[in-house]
């Protein structure tokens, strides 16, 4: 046994070579041969233009929980990694690294640029991956993928022409989402809202006939150039007797009419709207009922068109805002502006205010590809953890809109679309035809778009194994076990993932989804660069290891609820690190010559703590499984910590030191040790999901046969081990010192300075256990001597404390300060009544007596009883020492 172990743990040094060891030996690879049953999470693939930050620690440290969970469960387990293309944000960041060069990529070509990208992409593509492994993430690494390598683009291109031959997919003038810094479309869900201040204009149309106008009101008045109709809703009676009829639009020489339309709220300012179909969503639809003209008056670049006037063309959209007010303000159409705190767009990558633009596109049909994936959640084929998101996903799925696929940009998967310069035929193909289909022309140009990101990520869950073919691995791991990511992609990804598994594969993509909060500072601000208060992932695990890292996030993750972040709580669960390193230390000192079989399956002890400790084990394991199997990760993390520091450290290896040191006999030493090695192996592997490293490298120093700890079986509960005696005993002896120690110390009595006690037990069952476990209690609470007594009165003179009823108490000779102890007294009856009042209120109420389970009356009515017992030896005590 290499049960050699140095002062600290060096997380540094165990996290490099552990994790090396780990990927030769192939730990993390799955086997789609195998027999055993699968389990399998596909990676949320990070951006290649991507760095760890803290919200990719929480997600990656809560997969491999589960991965390494399932792995030890003797599941065939898979996490399959990659990374995503990322299409805008990658080229963003490669074109401006060449204008840093001063080079053009429109002088540069499509072809070179792109090459320029899948350079940069192997040059700086895997530093995410690599950061992830130094979290420990036990990916299968073998299998790694990208969303444009060969497999997944050939993937992309079937999917699209299925879509498009069975009339999912089509090209058409739509109104779309524009950025005019990225130049590219953008879908509904790319587009993020910010409150911004900003203003309300109303605008005065004046009629044709001279006799009437109408108000209007907007907070882009520039798109006024651009209006072809003012609407009213049909039952508005203030403009019934001008339906149809015509108004100037100011500063144009065009009328326009006025129309009735049910999107109209009468409610709303004069319940008159302008009606902009070439730049505004709504008034597209509205248009589109109408028949009504477009009149784009803004360019993609975001400036003002032709179709604007002569006055404003060429002008920036915010430079001609300015020249439309105060043109309307000098013809006397301006009639008001107000201060307006209205949501406004901006592009998800750059933050430029998006422009509403109609442009030929291409789109999905998505309402009938929505209700197999709404029926799926429905039927619970698919859970989401927490239920509350159910929800906001039926919500946005009942409401879905055609999704704009088609983006502007070079770097992604490129449309496979091919229309011949001769005869118009359009080609859509898998294979990149030669000619074409029609009249064999060799004249024939692709598709110059790309597919939105976030179609390739859509197929990612089959995608990765292997479809279309029918792989080994995709039979064996789809659909996948379980989805772990963040609220804020649930309908860009997840919702997407859902549908098209649904399409393709005929089954769900996962049964699980389980969505993550966020990662907030100390005071609940979200991290950002601006605020200063981002924490560094990597800086965390230089500084204080992988596993402290780790285990703070799992014990912060309570479910749907967001963490709230510090420094300060990484290092104090860096000492947990520390406890579990210095008790094993402790334990492998008196490991010499205990064999596996000894440690997996001891002989049952008689020994009341180590008894105690193997009961206390089997619930630990049956709450960490049951944890892990519910997405409670902070639940299964506070068990660990609690079990392990506060009842295995704090009281049995102080329970069992004396059978360590051989001062109760062999017999007893070696019952001892062998429950002592076998407690700590248990707790390591249950520990093991959350802190990998140190589990590991304490656990290469136990005799198992089993090269790697991660790919030993998980605890297992083991009924013949508990015993409901031992832990009531225990609790009685922990208690007793815990009352003793908390004496002492109101006492002003140094910890180290022994002093005699006496117990006055009036229940003859706990006199007998605190008799026979009197040398514990003596050694563990520093005490001369403690006397059992029976029956009498505590005499004066006196200071005591109450365990379960019975009255510990210790001279006050002893004391420095008698004051100090009458406050203490005083105190402690002040705790005890309020905790008394509020059982007498609850018992007191008709419906807490109707409506709780008989089991939790009658544990009230237990407390009161002890409570009323307590108040009255304390006001005793506090009557003794004021006599």
């Amino acid at each position: 046994m290499k049960n050699t172990m140095g002062k600290h743990f060096n997380p540094a040094d165990s996290e490099r070579h552990l994790y090396s060891w780990w990927m030769q030996n192939g730990y993390f690879h799955a086997d789609e041969t195998s027999e055993l049953p699968p389990y399998s999470i596909v990676i949320p693939p990070p951006n290649v233009t991507g760095s760890l930050h803290m919200g990719h620690a929480l997600n990656h440290t809560l997969q491999d929980i589960l991965i390494r969970f399932k792995r030890m469960e003797g599941r065939e387990s898979l996490w399959m990694p990659g990374t995503d293309h990322a299409g805008i944000a990658t080229q963003n960041v490669v074109e401006k690294e060449l204008v840093d060069q001063g080079i053009d990529r429109h002088v540069l070509g499509r072809d070179k640029f792109v090459e320029n990208v899948w350079e940069w992409r192997e040059k700086y593509g895997g530093v995410i991956l690599g950061q992830l492994q130094r979290l420990g993430s036990s990916c299968d690494w073998e299998r790694e993928r990208f969303t444009m390598d060969e497999g997944l683009s050939r993937a992309v291109r079937e999917v699209f022409v299925r879509l498009y031959r069975e009339d999912y997919i089509y090209q058409g003038d739509y109104i779309i989402n524009w950025c005019p810094r990225c130049h590219t479309a953008l879908s509904d869900l790319e587009v993020e809202y910010h409150d911004r201040a900003g203003k309300l204009y109303h605008l005065r149309y004046p009629s044709v006939n001279g006799d009437d106008e109408v108000v209007v009101a907007t907070t882009r008045p520039e798109t006024m150039l651009g209006d072809t109709a003012v609407a009213v809703h049909p039952e508005d009676e203030r403009y019934q007797n001008l339906v149809g009829h015509s108004f100037h639009l100011p500063l144009t020489n065009r009328e326009i009419p006025l129309i009735a339309d049910t999107f109209c709220n009468m409610e709303f300012g004069t319940g008159a709207v302008k009606v902009t179909p070439a730049h505004d969503p709504n008034d597209f639809e509205i248009g589109e009922r109408h028949d009504l003209p477009k009149v784009t008056i803004i360019s993609m670049n975001g400036t003002m068109t032709h179709d604007a006037g002569e006055r404003y063309e060429g002008l920036d959209r915010y430079d001609c805002r300015e020249r439309v007010v105060q043109d309307l303000r000098d013809s006397g159409n301006l009639v008001d502006v107000q201060d307006y705190e209205h949501a406004v767009g901006q592009c998800y990558r750059c933050q430029t205010v998006i422009e509403p633009i109609i442009s030929r596109q291409w789109f999905v049909r998505m309402k009938d590809l929505a209700k197999p994936a709404i029926e799926a959640v429905e039927d619970e084929r698919i859970q989401i953890f927490p239920e509350s998101w159910e929800k906001t996903y039926f919500e946005w799925m009942n409401n879905i809109r055609d999704w704009c696929i088609s983006r502007q940009i070079w770097w992604g998967h490129r449309i496979p679309v091919w229309t011949c310069q001769d005869c118009s035929e359009v080609i859509v193909d898998v294979q990149e035809p030669t000619a074409c289909t029609s009249c064999k022309s060799r004249d024939i140009k692709q598709e110059e778009d790309v597919l939105d990101t976030w179609f390739s990520s859509a197929l990612w869950p089959f995608s990765t194994m292997g479809w279309p073919e029918e792989t080994p691995t995709l039979k064996k791991f789809y659909p996948t076990s379980c989805l772990v990511t963040g609220f804020d992609i649930l309908f860009f990804w997840v919702a997407r993932m859902i549908m098209m598994g649904m399409k393709f594969m005929g089954d769900v993509p996962f049964q699980h989804v389980y969505i993550h909060a966020l990662v907030r500072d100390a005071e609940g601000h979200k991290m950002s660069k601006s605020r200063g208060n981002v924490i560094d992932p990597l800086v965390i695990i230089d500084k204080y290891g992988a596993d402290a890292l780790r285990f703070t996030l799992t014990a912060s993750a309570a479910m749907g609820r967001d963490i709230k972040l510090s420094e300060e709580r990484i290092e104090g669960y860096r000492h947990f690190v520390n406890k579990i390193w210095n008790a094993s230390k402790l334990v492998l000192q008196y490991a010499d010559g205990i064999g596996e079989k000894q440690i997996s399956d001891p002989p049952a002890p008689e020994e009341q703590h180590n008894r105690w400790i193997l009961s206390r084990m089997n619930t630990v394991i049956e709450s960490v499984t049951d944890a892990y199997d519910n997405y409670r990760f902070n639940e299964a993390a506070h068990v660990l910590y609690q079990f392990f520091w506060h009842e295995f450290c704090d009281w049995y290896l102080e329970f069992a030191k004396p059978a360590f040191y051989g001062e109760r006999g062999e017999l007893i030493r070696s019952e001892t040790a062998i429950t002592a090695t076998h407690a700590l192996e248990t707790a390591l592997r249950l520990m093991h999901p959350i802190m990998p490293f140190i589990t590991e490298e304490i656990w290469q120093r136990l005799p198992m046969k089993v090269e790697s700890i991660m790919i030993s079986p998980f605890p297992r509960t083991r009924p013949g081990y508990l015993d409901s005696k031992a832990e009531q005993v225990a609790g009685l002896i922990t208690e007793a010192v815990t009352a003793i120690r908390n004496l002492k110390t109101e006492m002003e009595i140094r910890p180290s300075e022994k002093v005699p006690a006496s117990v006055l037990c009036g229940e003859k069952s706990v006199a007998e256990v605190l008799d026979e476990h009197a040398d514990d209690i003596v050694r563990l609470s520093r005490l001369e001597t403690l006397e059992i007594l029976t029956d009498g009165e505590v005499p004066e003179g006196y200071s005591t404390a109450l365990v379960r009823g019975q009255e510990i108490y210790i001279s006050r000779d002893a004391m420095i300060d008698i004051n100090a102890e009458r406050d203490r007294m005083t105190r402690e009856l002040e705790k005890a009544n309020t905790e008394l009042n509020k059982v007498v209120k609850k018992l007191s109420n008709p419906q807490f007596l109707e409506k709780a389970p008989s089991d939790v009356v009658e544990k009230n009515q237990v407390i009161k009883q002890e409570l009323d017992i307590q108040v009255r030896k304390l006001q005793e005590s506090m009557d003794r020492l004021d006599g």
